[in-house]
């Protein structure tokens, strides 16, 4: 049988919300992945359900007295903005990881590898077209001739260079519409990409950002094409990479 006030402890009740958060939480990654494609983070949302459940025995122990109002609106609040919070961060991680899997191995296909003559197993630095000293997948930082790197480091250097310095500088010249409504997971690893190639600074100034940042999807992306040049002359490895660069950003064109 149902007790008395089942329909007031539906609305009302911790534990009932609690329940009601803990079911959302559980069809999130599903419903973020129907809708649009994103494997988001698991343990974003294990975190998230834990969070709910501590606050769901918080409210059911301490928080039912009639003279809790203050207290429950609390609780409330830090659920829906805690919520929030770790949502959007699942999101926000997702959201690099489906770029990652584009972007990575497309660097790695156009910057190619640079073995060491007396030891293949090892990346060896090299002067780059320009004569700028370059180690691994077209790393410039801190590299000087006779640096040698193992897979391992090379691998780990370029994502994390990719993702932390070049996508998150790369993003502060995007509108928050461009971010929320045209960043598709190629279309962003095309404009890293570029950058990666030609410099956060270049990239994020250039007609290719501020068409994209107007609205103009097809504009921008066919400007990225325009940056096929090294020393002051045309290269075609570039002119390659930019057409590549250029059918990515228009996959999934919106």
């Amino acid at each position: 049988m149902f007790t008395p006030n089942w329909r007031a402890d539906l609305l009302r009740a911790y534990s009932a919300w609690a329940f009601y958060a803990l079911a959302l939480i559980t069809i999130a990654p599903d419903l973020i992945y129907y809708a649009f494609e994103l494997d988001t983070n698991p343990a974003v949302w294990s975190v998230l359900q834990l969070w709910v459940i501590a606050l769901g025995i918080l409210g059911r122990m301490i928080l039912q007295s009639a003279q809790g109002a203050l207290r429950r609106r609390i609780v409330q609040a830090l659920l829906i903005i805690g919520t929030l919070l770790l949502a959007g961060q699942a999101i926000a991680q997702a959201t690099e990881r489906a770029t990652m899997r584009v972007l990575v191995p497309h660097v790695v296909k156009w910057e190619g590898e640079h073995r060491c003559d007396d030891n293949p197993a090892l990346h060896c630095a090299y002067l780059d077209i320009v004569g700028v000293p370059t180690a691994c997948f077209g790393e410039t930082q801190g590299i000087k001739l006779g640096d040698r790197f193992t897979d391992r480091q090379c691998s780990q250097m370029l994502k994390r260079r990719l993702a932390e310095d070049y996508r998150a500088g790369l993003h502060r010249y995007f509108t928050a519409e461009t971010k929320a409504k045209r960043l598709t997971a190629y279309r962003d690893a095309a404009y890293v990409s570029l950058a990666y190639n030609v410099g956060i600074r270049g990239a994020g100034r250039s007609t290719a950002t501020r068409r994209l940042n107007a609205g103009d999807v097809v504009g921008g992306c066919k400007a990225l094409g325009w940056w096929n040049k090294a020393g002051g002359r045309i290269v075609r490895g570039l002119v390659n990479r930019r057409s590549e660069e250029v059918a990515l950003c228009l996959q999934g064109q919106g």
